[in-house]
């Protein structure tokens, strides 16, 4: 049998414990160690520990803002030698940090030397650089000495320091803060300081105030490097429940500089690095994924930011800018997550909170400061009253002191005799003689009277809790006078951050035009020059041969295009998708936007303004006319549903072709003029709404007996001071009151309105127009008139009517359409020359259009 081992003993002075245990409470106390120590800022001044001992140590070092820079190394040993246990990296980091000016909204440390670049560059190493406070920095530490805060041992018991700082500032709302704990983390956006100071001010007069009216002062976080914030939903979120994303898009405009245009960026979103920025837009450019940029370099220096990309000349600069927005950095976001150590324990806080707890560490000071003023001031008052004592008995008092043996009998005689206590009699025997002057014992009395003042003013402050409440307002509103500058982060409260391509463009006017070949552009409207009724127009488009500008529009730069060819199909383009081109550029071919067939003709555009509107589309029409007289209406909300490939908007019978559309109310009167020059003008009720791809009904019947006779146009009358404007293919043209075109059923033959002579040709357009319009004419060859409605003849409707635009032979109007005047500026040089009549520096308006209705 073999024989048993005997059980081990344990020793006394070990203790079994359990494993899990053990780690589960290790880990709780090294995670509480990090929270508290480490990666979460104090609510009350919004620092965390290495943070405050920079500041004190520069502090305890004298390197104040009006002393010299002293180097960093030495700020740095300081630190570390007696406050922050730690690596000199750490240190010098946080410091270098604190004097960056895209890092924090209000550095707290100057710099002198490299400390750094947006381009992440490195700062130099601490023995090159040297540092000291900043002014605003020593608003955080003032009063440190007047028993304001508690102070602690530091980590080898041989030095106190402080566990806050007095803050006079409220740091954590002005620089924000940002760590990674155990378990959670911070991410607290800067704000600007008079801002926060005006939602502090109003916070204290009545600190039942709501967040959303503290909003109406601290408008959004406002970031060191600027930038636009687009949208307010995530602002507001955070300051409601503490977490939030606000969207920043980078400052960026688009100019144009000798022929080229230009994206120029002057501000980036915060912490972002703008090197590694560029070195991906390269990337992504090399990668054809972003595509419309030629070059691009970084002209920044020491006077600001300026990154300039070079746009290509068949490029939309807006949506290349669009693009960076959505694959660069110029467009980032910052999760708001408002973690800080509230009496240290870690706690999320909206806005309210922060300023609740800061005016709560403010009260704390401002009561211990006073307490601590109180006490020196009653101590010398006490020292003044036992002067004035000695005064008012100083031959007994000398004679006292002369006839003592030694300082502890005069001193004890001092007390005895006058009942003075002992810091009284030794202020007396440490009196100077020319204390004994007349002069001087005033100046006692007056020092004495001051300060009795002074200690029923403290007692005051200590009594009343609204003395204390202006203190602390006054002071807010001293640091603001001082130091309080403009918002660097424009807000966009409109937007909401999402990459919605019309959130990036103006919603400028534009002169859509459409070639005959189907070449397609958008022009501002202020390059269309006004001219003279009679003059012969100047260069329009630059097409090849046999082309022509075939249909001229207005629009916006916010609206939709609906695109309808004369096969009945509909297309959607939103305007500012079309490449911008000068007054005679060619534009691009429409099938680079469109699926249109190649046999397909556009025939009309309509320019609509938001087609997501549920109002908007169940409340206005279309309606169609075909050249064969056809009509039909059709509601808008049909043609809402965007399809790439596009839908039949009307069906066509054979051998005809979609003429015009127009969008109308539902009440509006309608007239279909034909070639041969007869309109008819009836009521929109008569024509009923039908579905999308029905054929249509009757609109004007067409004189049999007139060779080619078709419609050549619609208008929908919505204005009652305009008139009907016509024009003939030879150039002549008229305006006729509307009343005096019967209103009759639809399907008529119409009445007369315009003589169609050789001399005059056919009729080829019909719009409304008034005196505060401008007519742009194009015709087959090219050549554009911009001339003022007012100048062309109001007279009857059955007349050949005058002379608009003069027409070489062979040539023929091919385009006509209205825009409403803005200013009427005219070059009268240009008059008695007898050429054109120039406007400079209008910038008109777009109206309603012969087939285009807003």
């Amino acid at each position: 049998m073999a024989e048993q081992t005997p059980e081990m003993e344990t020793p006394s002075n070990i203790v079994p414990i359990n494993i899990e245990d053990e780690m589960r409470g290790a880990y709780i106390d090294y995670s509480m160690s990090v929270i508290i120590a480490r990666a979460l800022p104090d609510v009350r001044d919004g620092l965390k520990p290495v943070h405050r001992r920079v500041l004190f140590g520069m502090a305890e070092l004298g390197v104040n803002y009006n002393k010299p820079h002293k180097k960093s190394a030495r700020i740095v040993g300081e630190v570390l030698g007696k406050y922050h246990p730690h690596g000199d990296a750490s240190v010098y980091d946080t410091m270098v940090r604190m004097a960056q000016d895209w890092s924090l909204r209000y550095p707290m440390v100057d710099g002198q030397g490299n400390f750094g670049s947006v381009d992440g560059d490195s700062p130099a190493a601490m023995r090159y650089t040297e540092a000291r406070l900043k002014r605003i920095a020593e608003e955080m530490l003032g009063d440190i000495y007047k028993e304001t805060v508690d102070f602690q041992p530091n980590f080898d018991d041989s030095l106190e320091e402080p566990t806050v700082m007095p803050a006079k500032l409220p740091n954590l709302l002005l620089n924000g803060s940002s760590g990674i704990a155990v378990g959670m983390a911070t991410n607290m956006a800067p704000h600007n300081l008079s801002e926060v100071v005006n939602g502090l001010v109003a916070f204290l007069d009545n600190p039942e105030i709501t967040i959303d009216e503290l909003t109406k002062y601290v408008l959004a976080p406002d970031f060191p490097t600027g930038g636009t914030i687009f949208g307010v939903s995530g602002v507001h979120s955070a300051f409601h429940t503490g977490r939030g994303r606000v969207v920043i898009r980078a400052n960026a405009t688009i100019e144009e500089n000798r022929g080229k245009t230009q994206i120029i960026v002057t501000e980036i979103p915060y912490m972002i690095n703008k090197a590694v920025m560029l070195e991906k837009t390269a990337d992504l450019i090399n990668e054809k994924k972003i595509e419309g940029i030629s070059a691009f370099r970084d002209e920044s220096d020491r006077d600001g930011m300026r990154v300039v990309y070079d746009i290509k000349r068949d490029a939309n600069a807006s949506v290349v800018l669009n693009n960076l927005y959505k694959h660069t950095s110029l467009q980032s976001s910052f999760s708001i997550n408002n973690v800080a150590l509230v009496k240290g324990r870690p706690m999320i806080l909206n806005l309210k909170d922060m300023m609740r707890y800061y005016v709560e560490h403010r009260f704390e000071v401002v009561t211990r400061r006073t307490q601590y003023e109180l006490r020196e001031a009653e101590k010398r008052a006490h020292i003044l009253a036992g002067l004035l004592i000695a005064l008012d008995h100083i031959d007994q008092v000398i004679e006292l002191i002369r006839s003592s043996r030694d300082a502890e009998v005069a001193k004890n005689g001092l007390m005895s005799t006058f009942e003075l206590s002992e810091v009284q009699a030794k202020a007396i025997l440490e009196m100077r003689l020319q204390r004994l002057t007349g002069l001087e014992r005033d100046k006692i009395q007056g020092e004495y009277d001051e300060l009795m003042r002074d200690i029923a003013d403290y007692k005051e402050i200590l009594a009343s809790d609204d003395r204390k409440r202006g203190i602390i307002k006054a002071e807010l509103l001293d640091v603001k006078d001082r130091y309080g500058d403009p918002r660097r982060t424009q807000i966009n409260a409109l937007g909401d951050g999402d990459l919605d391509d019309l959130s990036l463009i103006d919603d400028e006017e534009m002169i859509i035009t459409i070639s005959h070949e189907g070449y397609i552009k958008r022009t501002p409207l202020t390059e269309y020059r006004r001219q003279g009724r009679g003059g012969t127009g100047s260069k329009g488009a630059t097409s090849k041969d046999g082309d022509f500008t075939e249909h001229i529009y207005s629009a916006t730069m916010h609206n939709t295009l609906l695109i309808f060819t004369q096969k009945g199909r509909l297309y959607w383009l939103p305007v500012y998708k079309l490449q911008e081109g000068s007054r005679d550029a060619k534009g691009k071919p429409l099938p680079n936007y469109i699926q249109i067939d190649s046999d397909d003709k556009v025939r009309a555009v309509i320019n609509v303004k938001d087609l997501d509107d549920p109002d908007y589309v169940k409340n206005n029409f279309i309606v169609m006319c075909t050249e064969q007289g056809t009509i039909k209406k059709t509601l808008l909300e049909a043609f809402s549903n965007v399809r790439r490939t596009g839908i039949i908007a009307i069906t066509i019978e054979e051998g005809d072709r979609l003429l015009d559309v127009v969008m109308t109310n539902g009440d509006n009167d309608l007239v279909i003029a034909s070639r041969a020059g007869k309109a008819v003008r009836f009521h929109e009720s008569r024509v009923r709404p039908m579905g999308r791809t029905a054929a249509g009904v009757k609109g004007i019947t067409l004189d049999e007996e007139v060779a080619d006779d078709r419609a050549v146009g619609m208008v929908c009358i919505g204005r009652p001071d305009a008139q009907l404007l016509v024009l003939s293919e030879n150039g002549y043209g008229k305006r006729s009151p509307i009343d005096e075109y019967r209103v009759t059923n639809r399907g008529a033959k119409g009445v007369g309105t315009l003589k169609v002579t050789e001399k005059v040709g056919a009729l080829v357009g019909i719009l409304e127009a008034s005196d505060s319009d401008d007519l742009i004419v194009i015709n087959r060859s090219g050549v554009l008139l911009r001339t003022p409605v007012r100048n062309i003849s109001v007279i009857g409707r059955n007349t050949q009517g005058v002379r608009v635009i003069s027409i070489r032979d062979g040539d023929a109007i091919s385009s006509v359409t209205t825009v409403t005047q803005e200013e009427e500026v005219i070059d009268t040089a240009g008059a008695d020359a007898g050429g054109p009549l120039a406007v400079d520096g209008e910038t008109p308006t777009a109206t309603d259009l012969p087939g285009v209705t807003e």
